[in-house]
């Protein structure tokens, strides 16, 4: 243990606590924007500034990223420290003016009006959205660009994100409203939720399965994964017209998947089957609808869904593609794996290549690879270590906000479940020719809680700083 000063308070705390974890257990505040107690200090805002006293020798520190000392001496609120934090904030308040954490933090300090000429931004650059994208989701969607005066936050060279999960970590923890305003990242408020619902979907709010219209087990004649009937929609709307393009996933060598626009039918039956990957359906999406396809049907994930149903939300997507009509397929998905980890792991567990498999597929807790009619299979939960990190932040299994939702959970084997959400669902549906059956709810809403409650948890920990 350490035993040092705080404002004349004798403080004692372990050897590697900072500064600022030392004084808000002792119940001292000092104010930060910067901070997280869930992740890494990172010291760029400087309001936590203190001043410290060793050996006779005075100097400034940034409290959240310095270690405590046995005989430290610290103060927090001296005329100096106070003068940096004014000033701090009236950086901070010229720069975002209309933000109201940092209207309060400037009166906090007696800052009613800014000396410098007063800016537009929402963005503080604390880098909090950053840090928790990539060290506590996993997904490093976004993270600083450029430097000075042009120094900003976004996805990669400022183009629309092809990681982003929609999660919505990012704006849990931004201290101002940028999140809501950046383009090219996409988290879901609730208040998003419920304006996609009323704006896209139709039927009855189930508190599990979300808006529903209809739901059953269906088969149909093509072979794929289940009871083939992604593939079999898809095909069937291409030939009769109803869409003119669709983004499906392709297996490719050493990286799991690829997502495409295909055109044709040979191109949708090649694409047959679950990858259990997750690849980005944005970039061939803004392709074909560049390349003149109004019509467009993409398969994907829920946070891909989510994604997508976002995009569709902004001015800017609306101005550039106003005719632009989208389907979206849905895929029940409690988790995927990171393709690269998880070849080379389960070649272990399962004795091949999965890259050779006929046929992937996730039953009863069981990860199996089929391969010249013989199955090789493992547990899931073996595979543990391969889950994408973001997926454990997902509380979507199935696809809440897609037009028309597919899985094999609640069917039985050689069926899919389908949850039927929209006019466009109904209007995919109308032309396929299928062996429908009941399909069980009860197994459906069971996993669905199950996915609900590991992500309420995981996200709890970010709000609570675990």
């Amino acid at each position: 243990m350490m035993r040092f000063w705080i404002d004349d308070q004798q403080i004692e705390a372990q050897t590697s606590s900072t500064i600022l974890e030392a004084a808000l257990s002792a119940g001292i505040r000092i104010p930060t924007l910067c901070h997280h107690p869930a992740l890494e200090p990172y010291g760029s805002c400087r309001l936590c500034t203190v001043e410290i006293e060793k050996n006779g020798k005075k100097r400034f520190v940034t409290s959240c990223n310095y270690p405590v000392e046995d005989g430290l001496v610290v103060r927090t609120a001296t005329p100096a420290v106070l003068d940096i934090r004014r000033m701090i904030a009236e950086l901070l308040l010229s720069r975002c003016p209309k933000e109201k954490q940092i209207q309060d933090l400037a009166s906090e300090y007696g800052v009613i009006e800014p000396r410098f000429k007063l800016g537009e931004e929402k963005c503080i650059l604390c880098g909090l959205c950053c840090r928790v994208c990539g060290e506590m989701v996993g997904v490093f969607a976004i993270n600083f660009q450029n430097r000075g005066t042009d120094r900003s936050v976004g996805a990669p060279y400022g183009e629309l994100s092809e990681d982003c999960i929609a999660c919505g970590a990012c704006s849990l923890v931004c201290p101002t409203s940028a999140i809501s305003a950046q383009r090219n990242i996409f988290p879901l408020t609730a208040e998003d939720i419920i304006r996609i619902e009323e704006e896209h979907l139709s039927g009855e709010r189930d508190a599990d399965l979300g808006v529903c219209s209809e739901l059953f087990a269906a088969r149909t004649e093509i072979q794929g994964q289940d009871g083939g009937v992604v593939t079999s929609l898809l095909a069937r709307c291409l030939d009769k017209g109803v869409i003119d393009a669709a983004v499906v996933v392709y297996q490719k060598e050493n990286n799991g998947g690829r997502a495409a626009a295909v055109d044709d039918i040979e191109g949708v039956i090649k694409a047959k089957g679950t990858k259990y990957v997750r690849v980005s359906a944005l970039a061939p999406l803004i392709d074909a609808l560049r390349g003149g396809k109004r019509r467009v049907a993409v398969v994907g994930t829920p946070c891909q869904i989510r994604v997508i149903r976002k995009l569709e939300q902004l001015d800017y997507f609306k101005d550039e593609f106003p005719d632009a009509e989208i389907f979206l397929v849905g895929l029940f998905c409690f988790e995927s794996f990171d393709y690269r980890r998880l070849r080379d792991h389960a070649k272990g567990l399962l004795g091949i290549d999965i890259e050779d498999a006929d046929k992937i597929q996730i039953a009863k807790g069981r990860y199996i690879a089929t391969l010249d009619g013989m199955e090789h299979s493992c547990s899931v939960r073996e595979l543990e270590n391969d889950i994408r990190e973001g997926c454990r932040f997902c509380g979507d299994l199935v696809s809440r906000l897609a037009d028309i939702s597919i899985g094999s959970v609640g069917s039985a084997e050689g069926y899919s479940s389908v949850i039927v959400r929209s006019e466009k669902g109904k209007k995919l549906l109308d032309w396929l020719s299928f062996c429908r059956e009941k399909a069980v709810r009860e197994d459906i809403v069971k996993l669905a809680r199950m996915k609900r409650r590991n992500a309420d948890r995981n996200l709890e920990r970010i709000r609570k700083g675990m």
